[in-house]
């Protein structure tokens, strides 16, 4: 059973797995303290490195050691304060363990929990971020992304709910009962294999929501980390053309939007969008719309104008909680299917690590910068900067 209200995880303190025969294990046993050091954020603008106690592992529940955690977009702004944490709709902010990208190996792990995962210490996984509770209707319908009993969420539950080790910028991160793990490919780069989140998107946003099938044309409104995956999920899925835009600022990406498959690109602050989509595509305009810009508007117009009569639109950036002007006839008249796209679910990860585990992209050209756990802060900078494009922090 799901433990209620904010008390954390049940652990039963009586059982020590096998796997806690590990040297962190024989320590706790052994009545030496340790500790686990991680990146919280206290306030929009601050993180602090901090260090907690290590949870001691029962036998429903596991240990990550942390390889990489890949930098999101969302980070950006809710570091900054523009947008709050999954979970953490109402009342103010929690100091949380920031993070929901994380993969590494499972360093601990009990019996129940490697019978229900799959997988044992030593192996390589891919966390997702949602902790459902598996057993409502919701989640038993496999729509589990809006299970209403959900009381965590990896990368941002509070640090007042223990064992506070919940996000991936830490040395290790908690596995409860209810956590979501994906085997990964040990081989790969940690880097490389850290992109399966932005992956995981791309094949979601495009080939899940976005149905794309052979001969489209698919339309990417914005060209970072998830408009890159979302270029390589369409080609791999069968478009016949694809069209990505992004800013004159952006000219590192929209040159690897073409290497990795775009037909084309459009330069939004120097073009008018929906007259080069229209001018590219002989006015039929597009079938996909992927609208992936954050904080912008202009763009949810331009995705409307751009999709052909009976054309779908998924509208996945994310913009503040703001009140974004929306043309309606222009959904009635063209017949159009606008979808709402929230987050990635676990066919999407399997399917993005399995891309990924092809080797059949260059993935290794979308990272671009690596930091340490203390240099957080400037991970979470450098991809406001702009020109990067994949991130990771290696605790």
């Amino acid at each position: 059973m799901m433990p209620s209200g904010r008390r954390g995880p049940r652990y039963d303190f009586r059982v020590v797995e096998a796997a806690s025969t590990s040297l962190p294990g024989l320590l706790r046993l052994a009545g030496m303290a340790d500790t686990v050091r991680a990146a919280v954020q206290a306030a929009p603008g601050v993180i602090e490195v901090r260090e907690f106690p290590r949870p001691v592992v029962g036998p429903d529940d596991g240990l990550l050691r942390v390889e990489a955690n890949g930098v999101c977009g969302s980070d950006v702004e809710i570091y900054r304060g523009h947008l709050r944490p999954m979970g953490q709709e109402g009342g103010g902010p929690v100091p949380f363990v920031a993070g929901h990208e994380a993969m590494g190996v499972v360093e601990e792990i009990g019996d129940r929990a490697a019978g229900r995962w799959g997988v044992r210490a030593g192996d390589r996984v891919a966390v997702e971020i949602i902790v459902p509770c598996h057993a409502c209707r919701r989640c038993l319908a496999g729509h589990y992304q809006s299970c209403p009993n959900r009381r965590y969420n990896h990368g941002a539950t509070g640090i007042d709910v223990a064992p506070s080790l919940w996000g991936g910028l830490a040395e290790y991160m908690y596995l409860s009962p209810g956590t979501i793990v994906h085997p990964i490919d040990p081989g790969l780069p940690a880097e490389v294999a850290a992109l399966f989140n932005p992956m995981g998107a791309g094949v979601r946003w495009a080939c899940h929501l976005g149905r794309v099938s052979l001969g489209d044309t698919v339309l990417v409104l914005g060209a970072g980390q998830r408009g890159l995956c979302s270029v390589i999920a369409a080609r791999a899925a069968g478009a016949g053309r694809v069209i990505v835009t992004g800013l004159a600022a952006d000219a590192r990406k929209l040159a690897l939007a073409r290497e990795f498959g775009a037909d084309h690109t459009i330069v939004a602050d120097e073009e008018d969008t929906v007259a080069r989509v229209r001018e590219l595509t002989g006015g039929d305009l597009a079938d996909v719309v992927l609208e992936l810009t954050p904080m912008a508007a202009e763009p949810v117009t331009d995705a409307l104008l751009s999709a052909r009569h009976g054309g779908r639109v998924v509208l996945a950036g994310l913009k503040g909680d703001r009140e974004i002007p929306l043309r309606t006839d222009v959904i009635v008249n063209r017949a159009l299917t606008v979808v709402g796209a929230y987050g990635v679910d676990h066919r999407a990860y399997r399917e993005a690590i399995a891309l990924i585990e092809s080797r059949r992209f260059a993935l290794e050209k979308l990272h671009t910068h690596s930091f340490g756990l203390e240099e957080t802060v400037k991970a979470i900078e450098t991809l406001a900067g702009g020109t990067a494009i994949h991130v990771s922090v290696h605790p």
